[in-house]
C-alpha cells in the first residue's frame, strides 16, 4: 500500500503543483522590494550608524571632557586629550575614534551625561581606506550638525526608555 501511495504522488508531481501554486499566488501582490538608492527602509530610532559629537543651541560643544566615553568603551577606540579654559571649564582638545575598532555597541552614547557623543542615523559611509575611518574632533563635530535635527528627533522618541 505505501509503494503505490509513493508511485502515485511522484507521477502526480504534488510538490511541484504546490510549488507552482505558491508562486502564482505571490505573482500578482505588491512587491515588496525597494529600489534602494533612491528608496531607503525605516530606520529604528535605536539604530547605531556613524558617530557625531553634538553641540549646544548657541554652538558650543557639548562635550565637557569627562572621560567616561573613553572609559567604557570595550573595543578602546575612543581617545580623549582635554585642557581646562580660561573660564574653567574643561573642553578636550583631541577626541578622536577609530571606526575600524568600534564596535558599535552604543555604551559610549549610554555613558555620556550630557548626550555629546551619538551614534546617528547615517549608515552610508563606506571609504576606500583605513585612513578615512579614523574620525577626529572636526570630523566628529560635523557629522553632528549635518544629522542633528534627526539625532535630536531620535533622542526625543527614545527619551522615556532612557
Amino acid at each position: 500500500m505505501a509503494f503505490l501511495d509513493r508511485t502515485a504522488r511522484s507521477l502526480l508531481l504534488g510538490e511541484l503543483l504546490a510549488g507552482m501554486a505558491l508562486t502564482l499566488r505571490y505573482f500578482f501582490r505588491p512587491k515588496v522590494t525597494i529600489n534602494y538608492p533612491y528608496e531607503k527602509g525605516p530606520l529604528s530610532p535605536r539604530f547605531r550608524g556613524e558617530h557625531a559629537l553634538r553641540r549646544y543651541p548657541n554652538g558650543e560643544e557639548r562635550c565637557i571632557a569627562c572621560k567616561l566615553c573613553e572609559a567604557i568603551c570595550p573595543a578602546q577606540a575612543i581617545t580623549i586629550e582635554a585642557e581646562p579654559r580660561p573660564d574653567g571649564s574643561r573642553r578636550t582638545t583631541r577626541y578622536d575614534i577609530d571606526m575600524t575598532r568600534c564596535i558599535y555597541c552604543g555604551l559610549c552614547e549610554e555613558a555620556c551625561p550630557v548626550d555629546a557623543i551619538v551614534e546617528g542615523p547615517n549608515f552610508e559611509f563606506a571609504t576606500e581606506t583605513r585612513e578615512e575611518l579614523y574620525y577626529d574632533k572636526e570630523r566628529l563635530l560635523a557629522n553632528g550638525d549635518r544629522w542633528e535635527t534627526e539625532i535630536a528627533r531620535r533622542l526625543e522618541m527614545d527619551a522615556k526608555w532612557r
